[in-house]
């Protein structure tokens, strides 16, 4: 490990807000910009602005024989797919789950949530032991909940504009003239996510998504992937510190050990942003950098009581 300059102002953060802000708002307003969606009125998907019908309509396809629609099918969606795939796997291979940690909608909603739950009751998750016996306010909870509830509202109602008409919709559900079936999609889907984000939010980006899950097994493979690294030969360093880096995780991940233990991390450097911020009077700064890989060596978790516990006095 080689010692690393002061960073008196950690911009890391910063930079992960804009990327989330922006995803997030095109999550919400693709379908309503026609930037992206699918019409199930008129069957066809609308790229900004544009059907695209792929050359697949049912009048041409009578009149074109098999050879000619099979190339269509293989020119408009085996070789979009043969492209992008091998990009997803490659971009993981190299800094794993990096698109769940400054990009994902799902995941900055665990952030924000996270943050007003510790505020409540001193943790960030209602699976972690309370501290101090701080339970929270009656009134914060059922702020919280309130929170949880809008977000997972403009949630459902951002799925529903991806398959139906966008305006249509915005003007049905405000006058009061939503349709059955909408009405249904959005009061499930609202239930859904706001249980999500209350009770199983990380839980679910560990162990519920599917795209999470190739990302950090292509990740796992490469032994020279980015990896949160901690530098064991300062571990003393640590004693000073009430482990800012594991309680920054929102995973809850140890952040200091190995790879093996971090096989859901997403890659999005708060550990490493807390640890500047503990070390940033130290000359030879953080413990804890984002770094290649070394295949077959990987950093070995101290225990914490180990760190933490006052140095051994030489005997005389």
């Amino acid at each position: 490990m080689h010692a690393q300059t002061v960073n008196p102002k950690d911009t890391l953060q910063q930079k992960r807000l804009i990327t989330r802000t922006a995803f997030f708002l095109l999550f919400l307003l693709a379908p309503a910009l026609n930037i992206f969606r699918y019409d199930l009125t008129e069957t066809r998907f609308i790229l900004l602005g544009f059907p695209l019908s792929f050359n697949l309509n049912l009048d041409w396809v009578a009149q074109s024989t098999p050879a000619e629609v099979a190339g269509q099918i293989l020119f408009w969606f085996v070789l979009p797919i043969l492209t992008l795939v091998p990009l997803v796997l490659w971009i993981s291979l190299k800094w794993g789950r990096i698109y769940c940690g400054w990009l994902c909608p799902h995941f900055s909603v665990v952030e924000i949530i996270n943050k007003r739950m510790t505020r409540i009751t001193g943790r960030p998750t209602l699976w972690e032991a309370l501290k101090k016996g701080n339970t929270g306010k009656a009134l914060h909870w059922a702020g919280l909940t309130l929170v949880c509830a809008a977000i997972g509202f403009s949630w459902a109602l951002a799925l529903l504009s991806y398959l139906l008409p966008p305006i249509p919709l915005y003007l049905d559900l405000i006058t009061g003239q939503l349709s059955l079936y909408p009405a249904i999609f959005l009061a499930v889907a609202t239930a859904v996510f706001t249980f999500d984000f209350l009770f199983a939010r990380h839980l679910f980006c560990k162990y519920g998504c599917a795209f999470g899950l190739i990302q950090s097994i292509a990740w796992m493979a490469n032994g020279k992937g980015r990896v949160v690294t901690f530098d064991t030969e300062r571990a003393a360093a640590c004693r000073d510190c009430t482990k800012a880096c594991d309680e920054a995780c929102p995973m809850r991940l140890p952040t200091r050990s190995h790879k093996r233990a971090k096989f859901s991390c997403t890659q999005c450097l708060q550990c490493v942003s807390a640890c500047r911020e503990v070390q940033k009077d130290n000359p030879q700064g953080s413990l804890l950098t984002w770094e290649p890989g070394t295949p077959g060596k990987q950093t070995v978790l101290i225990p914490v009581r180990q760190i933490h516990s006052p140095p051994r006095q030489s005997r005389a």
